[in-house]
């Protein structure tokens, strides 16, 4: 609910459990009032107080008063160059050179609905409401439109940015944040989640001390090292109590995210885009990417179900809406490159019995591509290890009872390859320098037109050649020697960003081509894991490590904002590629049942008893398929305080069915007793657990606790199922 109140001039944006509030003061500032638990009607405007600051300098039109300076006022769009020493959120090279830009308000509109942005991701929804402000820089051309979204059921905010060039020279914006949020002072922690290539968003919390911290990238992708996803909390705030936030950028390249603790003790949020050097035209627009904001007066719990509701609805678009997503095997690490047309229906031959209804073939089948060295970008399909071409093969798997799924790599070209001797200009490279590789390939220039078009058509082909059910997109470097030869001296700053639009236009194309395929975003892993690929592909491959125990704290991590039908998550062979240990199988799935299931292995290759074990996974996940992928998702344990108990839940919207699962770590002699707390289940319920004859009422489990079994051995694992009488 959006409240314009003209009595007060404040702008108050009410959701369920949270209100948020902002108002344009006597000079046009923007003020920020108040975000955080839900309140009552009223201008909370007096909270802030105004005293004379040493070297904050005051606006001309304050004059006389020295208390006013907007270096210690809170603001919604923090500007730079005219008085403010904190983060800006937008900074501008103006026709002449100087870098002043001073927003003022200039008008509001409030709409039914919740506004969208041309080519990038949003949280969609005619249930939604858009508050739209106009902010203007009186020395300049210069307008800011803020947009929020409100859902209100959802306890969601988005936040926009639309930059307007009204004068009659370019203008050059370098930085536009989708997101300032000030707060007043207090004591509050920055949580971010950080990491690297198969070791992806650990979480890490760090009181926000004087001065500027937080997270970014440069490498042209969101990254494995930091996510655009952080929180604020105070000091003492847990799983189940106390005040956080959540606020996450819906954008796949580079991002900024900074928190500031000023002087006087108040903090600042930014989030958004950095290094832009994008040139605005007179009568030009910018649109800068959505964010997406939450607040929980409840502890880190609520606000991940909180985000983890509204991904699902309103912003995933799952063409298995209504339906279920197939449980898949993927022959990367059973094959690599090493396969042909037998081998892979040798796969799929020991797969069907199993229940697992889709194969994927991944790296290996197009061009001439024996290893990572060659081929990328000849989309064609390799006959010499596929005899008849992609049809033949997927025929005849489908005559197994299963879909089929295929690996590609748009975005990247080897040096030997037909496109590249053909189109040498059409990779990122600065001219007269030797450039850099990664994984032994270069990027191609997606910010170019035409380098789409040839690449989408090139996969059409191959996709229109068969029945393709499922499609995992891969990228597999970071972009480096980032120059456009389609593009001027002083638009190349412009690249980087007009990279990631074109990736996301190629990926609407296909939803709109290819309605009912389901596509999988992968980064090596996890490098581009974020809000605004999740718009395009409904599961993201969560890591490409996929040790069992390594996964348990990735995914732990990856919870806080992301919903388990989003991880990509798979059980591969043991010893485990990436670690080398030894997992037991039952462990292997329940770690990846908590995502978008699948296997990496051969499965041809297991004795009778593990593929009993594995048919009883998939049907165990296929049965408890809504409740995993849509239930509330509740953390029991940290394995990062506690790695020797590993535990979380799938509760129903209801609390009356639940499936608990838990990993223990290494073995130990004379073990102690453990009672693991459940939560979200109904307190007045009595619970049947595993259908067997044990009782048990709602408010014991989750007060008392269920007394955990010793499991011997390393890395044992449960599950437990609970249903209400």
């Amino acid at each position: 609910m959006i409240v314009f109140d003209r009595t007060c001039g404040t702008f108050t944006l009410h959701t369920r459990s949270t209100t948020y509030q902002m108002k344009a003061d006597q000079y046009g500032v923007l003020l920020h009032t108040y975000y955080g638990p839900r309140v009552g009607e009223g201008d909370l405007s007096g909270l802030i107080q105004y005293a004379d600051r040493g070297f904050s300098p005051n606006p001309s039109e304050a004059h006389p008063r020295r208390d006013y300076s907007l270096d210690t006022l809170p603001q919604e769009y923090s500007t730079c160059g005219v008085g403010d020493y904190r983060l800006s959120s937008v900074q501008v090279e103006q026709p002449d050179g100087s870098q002043a830009l001073d927003l003022r308000y200039a008008g509001y509109e409030i709409r039914r609905g919740k506004y969208a942005l041309p080519g990038l991701p949003a949280f969609r929804g005619e249930d939604g409401e858009t508050l739209s402000i106009s902010l203007r820089d009186p020395g300049s051309g210069v307008e800011a439109e803020l947009l929020y979204g409100v859902f209100e059921d959802y306890d969601l905010i988005t936040r926009a940015v639309q930059i307007v060039n009204r004068g009659e020279e370019p203008v050059k914006l370098q930085r536009v944040m989708s997101l300032c949020l000030d707060f007043l002072p207090l004591d509050l922690d920055l949580i971010t989640f950080n990491g690297a290539h198969v070791r992806e968003r650990w979480p890490d919390r760090a009181p926000i001390r004087p001065g500027v911290q937080g997270v970014g990238s440069s490498r042209g992708m969101s990254s494995h090292q930091h996510n655009p996803f952080v929180m604020i909390c105070e000091h003492d705030t847990g799983e189940d109590h106390g005040v956080c936030y959540g606020a996450a950028l819906l954008y796949s390249g580079d991002f900024e995210a900074m928190a500031e603790r000023s002087q006087f003790g108040d903090i600042r949020l930014v989030m958004g885009l950095v290094q832009l050097q994008w040139t605005l035209e007179p009568g030009e627009v910018f649109a800068a990417p959505e964010a997406a904001l939450v607040c929980s007066p409840s502890g880190f719990g609520q606000m991940s179900r909180q985000l983890h509701r509204a991904v699902r609805e309103r912003l995933v678009r799952d063409p298995c809406q209504g339906g279920r997503r197939p449980v898949l095997i993927n022959n990367w690490e059973a094959t690599y490159f090493d396969f042909n047309k037998e081998k892979l229906l040798d796969i799929a031959r020991a797969a069907a019995p199993l229940g697992i209804e889709l194969l994927v073939m991944d790296d290996g089948w197009f061009g001439v591509r024996d290893s990572d060295t060659s081929g990328l970008g000849d989309w064609t399909v390799n006959e010499k290890k596929l005899p008849g071409g992609l049809g033949e093969l997927v025929s005849e798997v489908r005559r197994l009872g299963m879909r089929f799924g295929l690996w590609v790599e748009p975005e990247m070209i080897s040096e030997d390859s037909e496109l590249y001797r053909a189109h040498p200009d059409w990779a990122l490279g600065v001219p007269g320098r030797p450039g850099s590789r990664g994984r032994g390939q270069l990027t191609l220039d997606f910010s170019r037109k035409d380098v789409r078009e040839h690449v989408y058509a090139a996969l059409r082909k191959v996709l229109d050649s068969a029945e393709v059910s499922y499609l995992k997109w891969d990228m597999n470097r970071c972009l480096t020697d980032v120059w456009s030869a389609a593009l001027p001296p002083r638009r190349q700053g412009e690249t980087r960003h007009r990279y990631v639009l074109g990736v996301y236009e190629m990926l609407e194309n296909l939803r709109r081509d290819y309605p009912h395929m389901l596509v999988e975003g992968c980064a090596g892993g996890g490098g581009r894991f974020d809000l605004g690929m999740l718009y395009y592909t409904p599961q993201i491959w969560c890591s490409d490590n996929t040790d069992a125990i390594d996964r348990l704290r990735i995914q732990y991590g990856t919870s806080f904002c992301y919903p388990a039908c989003c991880m990509g998550a798979h059980v591969s062979a043991v010893p485990n590629e990436q670690t080398g240990r030894v997992t037991p199988l039952e462990t292997r799935g329940v770690a990846a049942m908590s995502g978008a299931f699948g296997y990496e292995m051969d499965v041809g290759k297991c004795g009778e008893a593990e593929k009993a074990v594995i048919r009883t996974q998939v049907e165990t996940f296929k049965t408890h398929y809504r409740l995993i992928q849509e239930g509330g998702y509740y953390r029991l344990t940290d394995p990062f305080a506690d790695p020797e108990l590993t535990a979380w839940a799938h509760v129903a919207p209801d609390g009356r069915e639940a499936l608990v699962s838990i990993v223990t770590g290494s073995g130990h002699a004379a073990p102690r007793f453990r009672l693991l707390r459940l939560k979200g289940l109904d307190p007045d319920a009595v619970y049947r657990i595993n259908g067997g004859a044990e009782l048990c009422r709602g408010s014991v489990l989750m007060n008392a606790g269920w007394p955990v079994p010793p499991l011997r051995g390393d890395y044992q694992s449960l599950q437990l199922h609970l249903e209400a009488e």
